[in-house]
């Protein structure tokens, strides 16, 4: 049974990210360079205001890596924007300092949207969607947006695009530009504007968490992912920001899983993929183990193992933080919970959700 949405096997049984890593050993990068810097040369002859483009960065490896590249290889005068997250964490903010304040820092942009349409946002979309974080989700992408826009910056960039890397649709692999229709399917999984709606909050609450079709089109904004470019490399990303930025991990492993270098930036991430894994029956771990197969640093037993461990971890040490941000008891939460378990996949034993299943 198949649960991840989108994703594909092949005759061998191998995933859609698994047949993409092998495909990306024979593509023409070089090709993809040239058109990289194409539109980077059109970009600066023809831009209306001071930044030739942006990226989304939260302090994390994977935009502070992407912004460097553009600024120093590229010479690229780059805007970095952050969309603050709901409940940060101080490894996060730390390294955002840390990538801000530098000798050579980038001229960044702190975005904190209305605290009461994020949470409202967010908590309809824990309820309705199983999706914790939503709100924070839309406003990556429309926020991000709508500076842009305000700036006359005519290209953003994101990191890599996760769909591709990690086992969703493939339709988009060889398209360098995505346009909102893909972000509303694939991001917003289709219906943000029913979630706005439902909110009952005012146009102007909602500011930061819609945006029009036709305003994004008549500006002509590229949208892209740098994984486009060059070979995604997470594991990469992290050893350079380290060096560079002096990049901080968390004492520990992250919850779910056996990392502690990514993703740190806020504590819903943890309930994020927590409910991933009840809704499809892969959490943090596989994801991670996936990644670490895949680019030769693990074999598959060592990945079966560490999913067995940490996959089914749940959130404990952030779960009043929850309940305080959602404003529920403890029961209702755990209703929340119980609403998008898979139940095919799972069954309730004293009071925590265990798999039927077993990794093979």
């Amino acid at each position: 049974m198949s649960t991840r949405p989108r994703i594909t096997f092949d005759e061998r049984g191998f995933c859609n990210a698994c047949q993409w890593m092998e495909e990306k050993q024979k593509l023409n990068w070089p090709e993809r360079e040239k058109y990289l810097k194409k539109i980077l040369n059109e970009t600066k002859k023809n831009k209306k205001g001071n930044y030739d483009c942006i990226v989304p960065c939260s302090g994390g490896k994977d935009g502070s890596y992407v912004a460097y590249q553009l600024r120093d290889k590229y010479e690229m005068n780059v805007l970095t924007v952050t969309v603050r997250p709901p409940l940060e964490l101080d490894v996060g903010e730390k390294n955002l300092k840390n990538f801000t304040k530098t000798k050579d820092n980038f001229e960044h942009l702190h975005i904190t949207t209305n605290n009461k349409s994020m949470q409202k946002i967010n908590k309809l979309g824990f309820i309705e969607k199983g999706s914790p974080y939503y709100g924070w989700i839309v406003t990556v992408f429309t926020s991000i947006i709508r500076t842009a826009l305000a700036h006359k910056i005519d290209l953003v960039f994101y990191g890599e695009d996760g769909e591709i890397e990690y086992g969703g649709s493939t339709q988009n692999k060889n398209n360098p530009i995505f346009d909102f229709k893909y972000i509303v399917k694939n991001y917003f999984e289709g219906d943000h504007q029913k979630i706005c709606k439902k909110s009952g909050l005012s146009k102007n609450e909602l500011h930061h968490f819609t945006l029009d079709e036709k305003e994004f089109k008549k500006n002509n904004l590229k949208l892209t992912h740098w994984g486009y470019y060059e070979p995604w490399d997470p594991y990469r990303n992290y050893l350079f920001v380290k060096e560079k930025y002096t990049f901080q991990e968390t004492e520990t492993a992250n919850v779910g899983t056996f990392t502690n270098f990514a993703q740190n930036d806020q504590s819903i991430f943890a309930l994020h993929t927590y409910l991933m894994y009840l809704k499809f029956g892969f959490g943090r771990a596989t994801q991670d183990a996936g990644i670490e197969i895949r680019r030769g640093a693990m074999t598959r037993e060592q990945g079966k193992n560490l999913v067995n461990l940490y996959d089914n971890q749940y959130p404990d040490k952030f779960e009043s933080l929850y309940l305080d941000y959602y404003q529920m008891t403890k029961d209702e939460f755990q209703n929340v919970l119980d609403n998008h378990a898979n139940k095919d996949l799972f069954e309730k034993k004293n009071g925590r959700w265990s798999p039927k299943f077993k990794i093979s």
